[in-house]
């Protein structure tokens, strides 16, 4: 078993930055892909970035690339997700997931892929 549990979020101007954090507990995270997932009010669930432990690879989605960065911190268990330019559609709760050896490619980018959720952390960003 794995525990995730998100911090960070916030209140933040359009164009401000902000810096999320999910720490892991329940297992060393070498084997696993970590990523982060949004969901705005009345919206499904969509993927925002991941990251592979094992060997630092990352992905983004379209819309936050070259803004976000998914970084991890192996001495820490954790996966950081910073936040720059933000915008008003980046409002959203924001997820962080984890599953054990996904390999590289489309399953990535999709939430049925990942077992294991923390319980997200709101951020709100105002124009």
């Amino acid at each position: 078993q794995v525990q995730l549990v998100e911090s960070g979020g916030g209140l933040v101007q359009a164009g401000g930055s902000l810096r999320l954090s999910c720490a892991a507990s329940g297992r060393t995270l070498s084997s696993y892909v970590m990523a982060w997932f949004r969901q705005a009010p009345g919206k499904e669930r969509d993927f925002v970035a991941a990251i592979d432990w094992r060997d630092g690879t990352t992905v983004y989605a379209d819309s936050v690339k070259y803004r976000f960065t998914i970084s991890r911190d192996n001495e820490k268990n954790a996966v950081y997700l910073q936040m720059n330019s933000l915008k008003s559609e980046d409002t959203a709760v924001y997820f962080c997931a984890a599953d054990a050896n996904l390999k590289y490619g489309r399953g990535w980018y999709r939430e049925s892929s990942y077992t294991y959720w923390g319980q997200g952390t709101q951020v709100t960003v105002s124009s």
